[in-house]
């Protein structure tokens, strides 16, 4: 969240294994005029398929990073439009986890993007860069209810 260039996605579990989001790409993300660049569509189908194995157990949230990551780009995702973007979990096993993300149009409910992840458990390690207990203070956060509106 404190990353002046990030995509400062507040992200909302909507049941176990469902999160969501709203977002509006702003013009720096631009990549064709009036484009959202494939580069930060895939950041951002990557970050949200990451999330929706992180709500469920708000006491022990799983934090993954993604060992492969497939994109299909279906139409032009817009800059300064409202989209709503869908992550949910998939089937998990022992270290790894599928998930889904979908970037859609909130208004028509158009689906522009979608993409599917393998992620995999971050290590436990004694690093304080990986270690759980800052991860809320870090910014890795979903969020127990959805905002009004979303």
């Amino acid at each position: 969240m404190e990353n002046p260039i990030g995509l400062h996605l507040h992200i909302y579990e909507v049941e176990p294994g469902v999160v969501e989001t709203q977002y509006i790409a702003p013009d720096h993300f631009q990549g064709y005029p009036g484009v959202l660049h494939g580069g930060i569509v895939a950041a951002i189908v990557d970050e949200v398929s990451g999330r929706a194995h992180m709500g469920s157990d708000g006491n022990n949230p799983r934090f993954m990073f993604t060992g492969k990551l497939e994109v299909k780009y279906r139409k032009n995702v817009p800059i300064g439009k409202m989209l709503k973007i869908i992550g949910k979990a998939g089937k998990s096993k022992g270290k790894i986890a599928e998930a889904w993300a979908g970037i859609y149009d909130a208004e028509t409910h158009e689906l522009l993007a979608e993409g599917t992840g393998m992620h995999i458990d971050v290590p436990n390690v004694q690093d304080a860069q990986f270690d759980k207990s800052h991860f809320e203070e870090l910014g890795w956060r979903v969020y127990p209810d959805e905002p009004s509106g979303l």
